[in-house]
């Protein structure tokens, strides 16, 4: 068995193509305007990441050896687990950390759900298994609640988010061997929202038409404004064009990884050690400014386990090489981990059964009403 020691020293303090990110302090006002990856199609992209996942299930003899990383997490969170069931491991003493967060399941009135819970509107609600952010959407009041309740896929269950409004959102990708007492975090990516900003006689069409990145997804943000496309925002007016801080929906990554302090590290790590069978993923957070995350005052909205993707490669700044420099690294780490935990008598899930479960997210994804 490897030394704990060496796998987070090599695996985990500095993924390849990380490091020479962590001195910017600030975004280059010449940074490029896309990822190169993003520019690639998607089959194109995952090929060269699904033909290194294979070669390492044969090295190691299991395909589905990563999901031992998570015991407490149905198929250790590589696919297909469900999003209340990973924030109900975070012990209650940290429930300050943690958005309030309600189960909506099969049959239940969601405006009785959301009454009992003391969660106000505007809110967010979500799939209780989802991908990229597949029907996330911001709820004003109590009839579009309905209307998403009657388009979500019968006899699945849905949850209420308290809405978080902070004006920065990050994910914080967090390590622990288990033969070490304390973990760290191993990446911090801000996440940017798709938004445009008035200039005081341009609508909104003109100021998306005009960016590079975000023209691409015009017809979707057409489709969320509706009308309010053609506004006119003023001089400085922010205006965001969609709930979610995704690629796929315009956002942009930035690797952060100069934020970290001790605070936030032990913060997270003290999160993290309360949840039992927990030792890898990603958490998407939400936080009022930089100073207040470095202190560790922030608030989680989700916990994606093994199956999480180290974003921060998405950075523009990356080139493709260190983009997938880095993901190969991840992945790497990833059985690394997984085959000493297999050694101390953890049991892989069957790959019959995390087919399944793969089959069964993608199929819900396309049911789900359309994110905003």
């Amino acid at each position: 068995m490897a030394a704990p020691e060496s796998w987070l020293n090599g695996a985990v303090a500095g993924w390849p193509g990380q490091r020479r990110l962590r001195a910017s302090a600030a975004w280059p006002a010449a940074a490029r305007l896309s990822a190169p990856v993003e520019v690639l199609p998607k089959w194109l992209l995952f090929t060269p990441l699904t033909i290194q996942w294979f070669w390492l299930g044969f090295r190691y003899g299991s395909v589905t050896l990563p999901s031992v990383v998570n015991p407490g997490i149905e198929t250790g969170g590589l696919v297909g687990e469900s999003k209340r069931a990973c924030l109900d491991m975070i012990d209650r003493r940290f429930a300050p950390w943690v958005a309030e967060t309600a189960a909506v399941p099969p049959g239940a009135d969601p405006e009785a759900v959301r009454r009992a819970a003391g969660i106000g509107y505007p809110l967010i609600v979500k799939p209780d298994i989802g991908w990229c952010g597949f029907g996330v959407r911001r709820i004003a009041d109590e009839a579009e609640l309905a209307a998403y309740a009657a388009a979500f896929p019968a006899g699945e269950t849905f949850l209420l988010q308290r809405l978080v409004d902070a004006p920065f959102e990050a994910a914080v990708f967090y390590v622990r061997h288990p033969h070490h007492v304390r973990g760290r975090v191993a990446a911090l990516t801000i996440r940017h929202l798709p938004q445009v900003s008035g200039d005081g006689h341009s609508p909104i069409t003109a100021l998306i038409a005009a960016d590079p990145r975000l023209r691409r997804y015009a017809d979707a943000y057409a489709a969320v404004l509706g009308g309010a496309i053609d506004r006119v925002p003023a001089a400085g007016e922010t205006v965001r064009l969609a709930v979610i801080a995704s690629i796929r929906t315009g956002g942009r990554y930035e690797d952060a990884d100069h934020l970290i302090t001790a605070p936030f590290e032990t913060t997270m790590d003290d999160l993290c050690r309360s949840m039992d069978g927990f030792h890898y993923g990603r958490f998407d957070v939400k936080f009022e400014s930089v100073e207040a995350l470095q202190e560790g005052r922030f608030t989680i909205l989700e916990v994606n386990g093994a199956g999480a993707e180290a974003i921060q490669y998405w950075d523009p700044r990356y080139s493709f090489l260190d983009t997938f420099r880095g993901v190969f690294a991840k992945q790497r780490a990833l059985f690394a981990m997984a085959d000493d935990m297999r050694r101390m008598g953890h049991r892989p899930i069957g790959w019959r059964a995390l087919a399944r479960a793969h089959l069964r997210q993608r199929r819900l994804i396309k049911m789900y009403p359309p994110s905003n």
